[in-house]
């Protein structure tokens, strides 16, 4: 059921939810498989169950049926706190809205997942990893005080800091103009390289989804392709 290298598996996710016109499927039998050190992406347009797949597949939500493994765990056999000790130890998120701490500088944004797992090193892991996105100017900085590529760049930097065996980046770029997005993109891309992570990328930007080794392309709630990479028309 999971192959041997995987990192990532879903089999059969389905995730459906009450209206007032009555029941609709978000998402119907979705299945795949991510391995270690490999970098997919999973496109298609507004509505087709993008998000719903990630939060499925991080653990954030809970499907209607399926199962999701991480590391050989059985994410779907846990309760919301098994849940969540997997995420601390395995998983980092870089999302659209930067979801930075307005209260909080770059550096407390960025050393506040490594003093919630208890991480030896904090103030320096969290200082290195702003050096690493080119923020070692900006610790002290409130998100006000931040460019939107700046807090995205923090958000980058806080995913990083523990060093997870999983990214997941939903539209990373989607608040950021082009040429802020591509340099992000690059970043992202570089960081994931270097720290031999699993990249699952959310996104409707095809460019961005063709510098993955794989594209999982949604439609109406449904995986209808998986696109290797080189293959992408």
């Amino acid at each position: 059921m999971i192959e041997q290298n995987s990192l990532l598996t879903a089999q059969a996710l389905t995730k459906k939810v009450t209206s007032p016109e009555g029941e609709l499927t978000i998402l119907n039998e979705a299945s795949l498989t991510v391995n270690q050190g490999e970098t997919a992406a999973v496109v298609g347009p507004s509505g087709a169950g993008k998000s719903t797949l990630l939060a499925l597949l991080a653990g954030l939500d809970e499907p209607t049926s399926g199962q999701v493994w991480l590391n050989g765990v059985e994410v779907t056999g846990l309760d919301e706190d098994g849940r969540a000790r997997l995420r601390s130890r395995h998983v980092g998120f870089v999302f659209q809205s930067f979801h930075l701490l307005p209260s909080l500088t770059a550096f407390e944004n960025v050393l506040l997942p490594l003093e919630l797992g208890g991480a030896a090193n904090q103030a320096g892991r969290a200082e290195d990893a702003l050096g690493r996105v080119g923020l070692a100017e900006r610790l002290h900085h409130y998100p006000r005080q931040l460019s939107g590529g700046e807090k995205q760049r923090v958000a980058i930097a806080r995913a990083f800091v523990t060093g997870p065996s999983l990214l997941f980046a939903d539209e990373p770029t989607g608040n950021l103009d082009n040429v802020t997005g591509e340099r992000v993109l690059d970043l992202l891309f570089e960081l994931n390289a270097a720290s031999d992570t699993t990249l699952v990328l959310v996104t409707h930007d095809l460019v961005a989804a063709r510098k993955c080794d794989r594209m999982f392309e949604m439609a109406a709630g449904r995986i209808v392709r998986t696109i290797a990479a080189g293959q992408a028309g």
